[in-house]
């Protein structure tokens, strides 16, 4: 018998047998019930081939989704939302109580005195002394030279525009040292390279979409894992959520708040494209054991991120400053990229980051080009397009105005102070949950 007709006979027996058993069973029953199947297998099916959320991230998101349905539940949230609402609007107007809000543009244009009069207003609103450092993580430092630096600089080149090259040479050649400068610090080899972004966020989210892509173009991974521990940054959140990455976060030491290495060997599979490791963390002020992620990511062949937003311009002076750490930087087998934000401690004006790589295999990836638009080719180096070489141009000024011994200084500063607190608060019987290794 051959094959096709054993197939059809086989075809001809099941139709009878569904037949029979359907006979008496009434036909908008076998629709209802195909129809539930099918959709019921579709939906498990898609529940199932989710790669960003884990099956147990979902149900929970399926569970809290259906009891937020509930109309007694649904009330209650949209009550407590508009109040808790109008509370933060409350508490963020009442320094523009007796302010004029413009809904439209002036009818006429003002000259600049009244326009400067008017914005120096503006920065009068408010009572946070934030000049005297007393806000965390707003404001790092308050130089009053260096401001005056940072004025006449911007005023320079306020108009310019990094995607121009060609056009503004001196802003080129500027996020060129400054990258050069960065990578100094990090101890970059020969091939090492980097980019200017306009924050920590960007700054990782470039990070993360290099390692997908290369990860896709080059091993073929469909779906890449970050695999991070639960103190890294939300911007890994964000890096997942945006680029249709899984996130596998893994727990943290419960003494020392470094991240568990049993643990993120254990997390690690055939999709993780990327680990990470920050130094220091922005929740605890602690730095993960870089040397052994890095020993992960050689021995599995996978790319390691290092987060140094925060201490990206304290870290590589602590040892100079007589505070010597483990090791962190490029110096490391296996660190393939770092990101530090020179708008933190490194006292440039906000809008100002740099992600270095060790070698430009990976930073190609962070790259986006446009070839068949038809305005022409189309390439940018980072998210945005347009660019203000302003702020390249102060981060420059900032870092050729401290130079090594400035951040030296004021790295040895900090450290110091830091100790200081520790110390008075034993004085009063302060108990430490864990040991800052900063």
């Amino acid at each position: 018998m051959l094959p096709n007709m054993g197939f059809n006979l086989g075809l001809d027996k099941l139709n009878l047998v569904i037949e029979e058993k359907c006979k008496d069973v009434a036909p908008w029953k076998i629709i209802g019930v195909t129809a539930v199947t099918t959709y019921s297998i579709m939906w498990i099916q898609d529940f199932l081939s989710d790669e960003e959320l884990s099956v147990t991230e979902r149900a929970k998101r399926y569970a809290f989704s259906w009891i937020r349905a509930i109309p007694m539940v649904k009330r209650k949230v949209e009550e407590e939302s508009i109040s808790i609402r109008k509370s933060i609007e409350n508490d963020m107007n009442k320094d523009l109580a007796n302010c004029e809000v413009y809904y439209q543009l002036p009818k006429g244009g003002r000259s600049a005195e009244e326009v400067f009069a008017e914005a120096n207003a503006y920065f009068m609103l408010g009572n946070s002394e934030w000049k005297k450092g007393s806000i965390s993580g707003a404001v790092y430092n308050y130089n009053t030279e260096a401001n005056k630096l940072y004025t006449d600089v911007f005023s320079l080149s306020a108009l310019t525009n990094p995607l121009h090259p060609d056009v503004f040479p001196g802003i080129r050649k500027m996020e060129a040292e400054v990258i050069q400068m960065c990578i100094d610090m990090f101890h970059g080899g020969p091939n090492a390279c980097g980019a200017m972004s306009s924050g920590g966020t960007e700054s990782i989210l470039l990070a993360c979409k290099a390692y997908r892509d290369y990860a896709r173009r080059v091993k073929g991974i469909r779906f890449p894992e970050i695999v991070a521990p639960t103190s890294a940054h939300a911007a890994f959140v964000k890096a997942a959520q945006v680029f249709r990455m899984r996130l596998v976060l893994v727990p943290v030491d419960p003494k020392t708040y470094k991240v568990d290495m049993k643990a993120m060997k254990k997390a690690i599979n055939r999709k993780t494209c990327m680990l990470v490791g920050s130094a220091p963390g922005f929740p605890h002020g602690v730095m993960d054991p870089i040397v052994e992620i890095a020993a992960l990511g050689k021995k599995y062949d996978i790319p390691v991120h290092v987060d140094a937003c925060l201490g990206g311009f304290i870290i590589p002076f602590m040892e100079e400053a007589g505070y010597p750490l483990p090791l962190f930087d490029f110096r490391v087998d296996g660190v393939t990229s770092i990101s530090l934000d020179s708008h933190k401690y490194g006292y440039a004006p906000k809008g100002t980051s740099i992600i270095l790589y060790s070698d430009p295999l990976y930073r190609k990836y962070q790259f986006f080009f446009a070839t068949e638009w038809s305005g022409g080719i189309y390439a940018s180096p980072t998210f945005a397009g347009s660019r203000a070489g302003a702020l390249v141009a102060t981060c420059w000024a900032a870092m050729m105005y401290y130079g090594r011994s400035g951040y030296v200084e004021a790295t040895k500063k900090i450290a110091e102070t830091q100790r200081y607190i520790e110390h008075e608060y034993t004085t009063i019987n302060f108990q430490f949950y864990y040991q800052l290794n900063l």
